[in-house]
């Protein structure tokens, strides 16, 4: 059985239906739930209302459940900005790092996969043009506070990996949209786009802080690959490296978003200005094709139909 935290957000519900339908049970550490939403997966999921931050809760959860695997999304960095004093905020955001560990010490487990980010390439190379690939030498410094918490999560890690002998896998992930995402999200405009598509009026583009224009681009990849891909590393019998790009493995540009909602909504208003960054970054996704046969499955013109119609279908984001 795996244990997710996060499991019913974002890129968590994507990755336990993933592993559901890989076959595998799964419990969900979630802060503000005892229960799964109705319709959320396919298949019936055990749900522990506990904080990854609450050692003992934690503990208790692993003594209800036997926990095989770890797949820790939960948030880990003092996010969303609190009145939380800021020292207190990071220790409690690095003690559920050490809680997770600590718990999978005692329950035996033999592989926890971190989420990491795209941004902790953030600096590793100017200009940032080509394939990123994982054994890039990194920047010591990050522009904000999700890759800052990151690199700090992934050396942590390494070093609690090679103190226990627990596999731990680093998840760095790239942009990713799709069903229970982020709108407005502060880094790409694709769901404001899909959102306002939906909706049938002009989207609002004053949340998102950079990549505006029509040539700007990201590698984008649907939320239902994101899933499946990290399903892939927690499940797969051997990994031969420690940290996974996980991405579509290329560069997509507003326009081709665009483009892909007009498919499915002729009418919708997704202009953008021109004037964009035309160097293109993407994640290089071949360790994790060698290593789990990945492939994604959801180009941006499929995506963008899925996307919409989930909204549609009176899903609110």
């Amino acid at each position: 059985m795996i244990l997710i935290t996060g499991g019913l957000g974002f890129i968590g519900s994507a990755t336990v239906q993933a592993l559901l339908d890989a076959g595998e049970q799964c419990v969900l550490v979630q802060r503000s739930h005892a229960e799964a939403p109705a319709g959320r997966f396919d298949a019936p999921v055990a749900v522990e209302q506990a904080d990854a931050t609450d050692l003992d809760a934690l503990l208790a959860a692993g003594r209800r459940h036997q926990i095989t695997g770890i797949v820790h999304l939960a948030g880990s960095m003092p996010w969303p900005p609190s009145s939380e004093p800021p020292v207190q905020a990071a220790r409690r955001t690095l003690g559920s790092l050490f809680n997770i560990m600590q718990a999978a010490q005692e329950w035996g487990v033999t592989r926890v996969a971190l989420a990491s980010t795209i941004g902790v390439y953030g600096g590793a190379r100017d200009p940032f043009e080509g394939p990123l690939t994982e054994d890039m030498p990194l920047s010591m410094s990050a522009p904000h506070l999700i890759p800052t918490f990151k690199k700090i999560s992934e050396l942590l890690g390494g070093h609690l990996a090679g103190a226990t002998g627990i596999e731990v896998v680093n998840l760095r992930i790239s942009g990713t949209w799709g069903p229970l995402g982020h709108s407005p999200d502060p880094f790409f405009p694709a769901p404001q786009l899909i959102h306002a598509a939906a909706r049938g009026h002009a989207p609002d583009l004053s949340g998102v802080a950079g990549r505006m224009h029509a040539e700007d681009s990201l590698d984008l990849c649907y939320v239902k690959d994101t899933g499946r891909a990290i399903a892939l590393l927690q499940l797969a019998e051997h990994l031969n490296h420690r940290t996974y790009n996980v991405a579509s493995g290329h560069a997509t540009t507003n326009a081709e978003v665009a483009a892909a909602i007009r498919q499915a909504v002729p009418d919708a208003q997704v202009d953008l200005p021109s004037g964009g960054e035309t160097r293109q970054a993407w994640l290089d996704i071949t360790r994790l094709r060698q290593d789990t046969g990945y492939e994604p499955a959801w180009n941006t013109e499929r995506a963008a139909a899925d996307y919409i119609a989930w909204l549609r279908a009176g899903n609110e984001r």
